[in-house]
């Protein structure tokens, strides 16, 4: 099973539309694919089971091919809208990379082609006091996607997060650009900046889309 981690220089920067258009065109390839939102923060009541329920991950299991519980997709969800790490402190509940990878172990039984792994913010975005999706993404053995925001200020994001990586000994498979600012000016000439500067291969654009 390959397995990609979608991170991305910031919050908000299109890592579900990106994981979802990974998952849609391996499907159009005939695979067999899977998702994982380990931990979404942010998330609405659901109004028939009263508990939070993401977004994202219910964006991710419409995407997939095959049929798994919200919980094996997201089986941490809370309420505010604020970094994990403390969305857990205010809720009194603790998480470590071992709880994190053993449920992502678990999804194997599924015999999946391609895996589809959904970060929450950023790279460096802490899971408990000692632990960040640095961890996380070691303990599964998977290559990184680098959503790149596209707005103004994204070249310096984008090329202290691809840094970062691989600084931490990680591989990025990919990086896509999105375009998330409908004003930003010189959109080709940032990502040409960024194309000979961040040491991964180009994925693609997408360009500004409307939420509805």
């Amino acid at each position: 099973m390959i397995v990609y981690f979608i991170t991305g220089t910031d919050t908000g920067v299109g890592k579900t539309r990106v994981a979802c258009q990974l998952l849609e065109s391996a499907q159009q390839q005939a695979q067999k694919t899977i998702a994982f939102k380990p931990i979404a923060s942010g998330c609405p009541l659901d109004p028939e089971t009263n508990k939070p329920v993401s977004e994202d991950a219910l964006a991710l299991m419409s995407a997939m091919t095959e049929s798994l519980t919200y919980e094996e997709v997201n089986p941490i969800a809370l309420l505010p809208a604020i970094a994990p790490h403390i969305a857990l402190e205010h809720n009194q509940q603790t998480i470590s990379v071992a709880d994190l990878v053993d449920h992502f172990q678990q999804l194997r039984k599924y015999s999946a082609d391609v895996c589809v792994i959904e970060g929450a913010g950023g790279w460096r975005v802490p899971l408990n006091e000692q632990e960040t999706w640095v961890d996380f993404v070691k303990g599964v053995g998977c290559q990184v996607v680098l959503v790149v925001g596209l707005r103004l200020g994204c070249i310096n994001h984008a090329l202290l997060t691809a840094e970062a990586i691989q600084a931490d000994g990680c591989e990025i498979a990919g990086w896509v650009g999105n375009q998330i600012d409908p004003q930003m000016e010189c959109v080709e000439e940032n990502i040409e900046a960024l194309k000979t500067r961040i040491h991964a291969p180009y994925w693609g654009f997408i360009p500004f889309e409307e939420k509805l």
